[in-house]
């Protein structure tokens, strides 16, 4: 293989280096389905788009963006114990955090800067804060990182930009020192399990090698991995890290936003789970005060739920020989043989039936089905109805027949996809 096509190698699976995440930690990191996203700096009292406004903006803004608005920066609702226990709750295997956003604006207590949340009237480290409290519940911290440092060219008399050569640290000397020097403290202070870097694949092919070479243990995303935005890559198989938002924006939008409904984000993460990929998804928060908007709230507790009945199928596994057949998708574990199938066709109704019928699963003698979460043994109000699942395989087709027998809210409806546990099952 040439070294040209070593690079394109590298390239289609999102690595910029030629060091690759250890094949242990990228196991570690496959298990794991679902991380939240707490997406938020200094311009988020505005809960406008995060960091860009710097880029194409008048002198007189920026002069305002970098000199006044960290006197706004005061959430002093937050509290990240709080937003770590409720990811743990609500099924999240990970929290990633930005350390550092494309405005150059730190959230810890950095040697390096002005520009950071000391020079705040919150005054505290909020990476420290978030660093303890994860830990304190059992959850792995990741940091996002940008190199592009707006304020950093600003303060040298350059205008912000994202695609110049000394908005570049492999093209900019000094700009690559300053952002070692970050991200030293950043791994030794914080010693965070998950590094995601931004900023074109040429800006960080340094930095990650540097990261490594101060813990090769650490898992890297994007600059180890493919990580998608917004984006359903159908072509995809794991690892992969994507990345979406619940409304339109990474941190909090004050109004005018639209927000995908829990459905839609549950059906996102099967699909994505289906081809090996795991979803770190920006809950829109914390906003201006440091609280998670109640629309977010919702949506994190409504994936909670789902979670809290059917987790299993979703961690620790990998993608079946079919990611889905139409509108049933499917994960393996391969150390129970068992399959997990996603029905994802519009939700019954309680005590409504269903029957699919797979093709590239085959039940054995010793296979078993049930729905996640049911005993199969009864129907609330319906002492009559059996409810246990039933299946048989007709040549080269298992049918399975099921329905919803377990109440999740007051009026008895349940938008989201039931799970069939299949053990004990083969390849067709």
């Amino acid at each position: 293989m040439t070294q040209a096509d070593k690079e394109q190698d590298r390239a289609s699976q999102g690595v910029y280096t030629e060091m690759r995440n250890k094949p242990e930690r990228l196991a570690w990191y496959q298990d794991m389905a679902l991380g939240m996203y707490l997406y938020w700096t200094v311009d988020a009292p505005f809960g406008m788009v995060n960091a860009h406004s710097v880029i194409g903006a008048s002198a007189e803004y920026l002069r305002r963006y970098f000199r006044q608005l960290p006197a706004f920066f005061k959430p002093s609702e937050f509290d990240a114990l709080w937003y770590a226990r409720l990811a743990k709750l609500c099924g999240f295997d990970y929290v990633t955090v930005p350390a550092k956003n494309h405005n150059g604006f730190c959230m810890w207590d950095t040697a390096t800067t002005d520009f950071n949340v000391m020079n705040t009237p919150y005054a505290s480290d909020i990476l420290r804060e978030y660093a303890d409290a994860l830990r304190e519940v059992g959850l792995p911290l990741g940091l996002y990182f940008s190199p592009d440092d707006a304020y950093f060219q600003w303060r040298r008399g350059k205008t912000p930009a994202r695609a110049h050569d000394y908005a570049n640290p492999e093209t900019n000397a000094d700009l690559l020192a300053y952002d070692k020097a970050q991200i030293r403290e950043l791994v030794e202070r914080y010693q965070p399990d998950i590094l995601c870097f931004d900023g074109y694949r040429d800006a960080t092919r340094s930095l990650v090698e540097y990261a490594w070479r101060l813990n090769r243990d650490l898992m890297i995303t994007r600059g180890g991995i493919l990580t998608p935005e917004q984006e359903r890559r159908e072509d995809l198989r794991g690892p992969f890290e994507a990345h979406y938002t619940i409304g339109t924006q990474w941190q909090y939008k004050a109004g005018n936003d639209a927000l995908k409904s829990g459905r839609e984000l549950i059906k996102l993460l099967i699909d994505i789970r289906s081809r090996g990929g795991t979803l770190l998804l920006a809950v829109g928060g914390p906003d201006a005060d440091g609280r998670l908007p109640r629309n977010m709230d919702d949506r994190v507790r409504e994936i909670g739920l789902w979670n809290f009945v059917n987790g299993e199928a979703t961690r620790g596994v990998r993608p079946w020989q079919a990611a889905h057949e139409g509108a049933t998708y499917f994960t393996w574990d391969a150390d129970a043989q068992t399959v997990y199938a996603f029905d994802t066709l519009p939700p019954l109704a309680m005590g409504e039936w269903r029957t699919i019928r797979l093709r590239s699963v085959r039940a054995t003698d010793a296979t078993e089905v049930e729905v996640l979460g049911q005993s199969g043994e009864l129907l609330e109000y319906q002492p009559e109805v059996d409810p246990k699942t039933r299946w048989r395989q007709e040549g080269g087709e298992l049918r399975i027949t099921f329905c919803r027998a377990q109440r999740l809210y007051n009026n008895q409806k349940w938008p989201n996809p039931l799970v069939l546990k299949i053990t004990n099952a083969a390849g067709a």
